[in-house]
C-alpha cells in the first residue's frame, strides 16, 4: 500500500514544523504486538497535533521488533494517521537488513526513514557513508540520519553522503556536541532538516535551537502530549524562564529516574503511560520495566500535568 503523495523535500519541511511524536510499540505480556490499543493511542496522539510520527522508532522498540511485526505496525501507523501527519518509520541494522526494513517501510505507506546505527559494529566514516548511500539508494522515502553511539558523521562525512544522496533529507543528532552541531549547520545549512535526538531532548531544545535545530524527538509526548507541547511552545518562544521552571518541576526529575538504570530511557515512557491509566504493556527483554516503587514515583511526578 505504498503511499507516493509525499516528496523527500515535503516530508522534511513538515518535520521541521512542530514537535515530532515517538510512539511506543504496545504489546501484551506475552510480547506480541497488540494493534487495537496501538492505534487508539496514535488517535489520541493526533489530538495533539505532533508536526510528524516516527513508527518503531527507539522508543518504539524497533531493536525488538521482526520484520513482520515491523511491517504490522508501520502499517496501522500510516493507517491510523491517515495521511494526517508524515510517518516516519525506524531502520537500522546492517546494510541488507536495513534495505529490507525500508521496502517494507515504503511497502507499508511510510512517508520516510529514520535510519539508526548499524548493529554493534564500529566502523570509518567511509563505511558509514557507504552504509548510508546503499539505503538511501534502495528506497525513493526521504531518509534522516541519526548521528549516535557507533554511528557518527562530522561535517565533511555529512557533505559528502548529501552530495550523493538527493533523498537525505535529515539529520538527527544523538550525540549532544554543540560544537558538532554547530559546524555541521554551518557546512550544510538548508540542505537538511535537523532534529534533537537526546534521550530527553527537552535538556538541549532551548540551546539546539539558537543553532539551527527547530524540532526534537518528545518520547514524554506518549504520555504527557499537552506538557509536551507547552514546552516545546516556550521554546519556540525563546521564553527561558518558562522553560526553567518546567525543566526544574518535571524534566529534570524524569531524566533521575530514566538514569538509573540500562535501557530505562524506554521503559520510562511505558511506566508513564502506565502512570497515566493508558497501558502499552511491557517493555521486550533485554529491556526491563521499572519497579513498582519507581512507577509510584513517577506517577507523583506526572500527577497534575494530564
Amino acid at each position: 500500500m505504498a503511499n507516493a503523495a509525499m516528496t523527500p523535500r515535503q516530508m522534511a519541511q513538515r518535520v521541521g514544523e512542530g514537535l515530532l511524536s515517538f510512539p511506543v510499540t504496545h504489546c501484551n505480556e506475552q510480547y506480541d504486538f497488540v494493534e487495537p490499543p496501538y492505534r487508539e493511542h496514535i488517535s489520541w496522539l493526533l489530538e495533539h497535533r505532533p508536526a510528524a510520527l516516527f513508527a518503531a522508532g527507539g522508543t518504539g522498540e524497533f531493536f525488538s521488533l521482526t520484520l513482520d511485526e515491523f511491517s504490522q505496525v508501520v502499517s496501522a501507523a500510516v493507517s491510523e494517521t491517515a495521511g494526517k501527519v508524515p510517518v516516519i518509520a525506524g531502520c537500522g541494522y546492517g546494510t541488507r537488513t536495513a534495505i529490507e526494513f525500508a521496502r517494507a517501510a515504503e511497502q507499508a505507506g511510510a512517508d520516510g526513514i529514520l535510519l539508526l546505527p548499524p548493529y554493534l559494529v564500529n566502523a570509518e566514516a567511509a563505511g558509514l557513508i557507504a552504509h548510508a548511500k546503499a539505503l538511501c539508494d534502495a528506497t525513493r522515502l526521504g531518509v534522516i540520519f541519526y548521528n549516535r553511539d557507533n554511528a557518527i558523521l562530522d561535517e565533511s562525512a555529512l557533505e559528502k553522503l548529501c552530495h550523493s544522496c538527493p533523498n537525505l533529507v535529515g539529520f538527527k543528532d544523538g550525540v549532544g556536541d554543540l560544537e558538532l552541531m554547530t559546524r555541521i549547520h554551518a557546512r550544510l545549512g538548508d540542505r537538511l532538516v535537523y532534529v534533537g535526538g537526546l534521550p530527553t531532548a527537552e535538556t538541549f531544545a532551548l540551546p539546539y535551537l539558537e543553532i539551527g535545530v527547530t524540532t526534537y524527538s518528545s518520547a514524554i509526548f506518549n504520555f504527557l502530549p499537552n506538557f509536551a507541547q507547552d514546552f516545546y511552545a516556550a521554546v519556540r518562544r525563546r521564553d527561558h524562564a518558562a522553560v526553567l521552571v518546567q525543566l526544574r518541576e518535571f524534566v529534570l526529575p524524569y531524566i533521575a529516574i530514566r538514569r538509573r538504570r540500562k535501557g530505562y530511557a524506554v521503559s520510562v515512557v511505558k511506566a508513564g503511560m502506565k502512570a497515566i491509566g493508558r497501558s502499552a504493556g511491557p517493555v521486550r527483554p533485554p529491556l526491563t520495566d521499572l519497579d513498582a516503587a519507581e512507577i509510584d514515583e513517577l506517577r507523583h511526578l506526572i500527577a497534575g500535568r494530564s
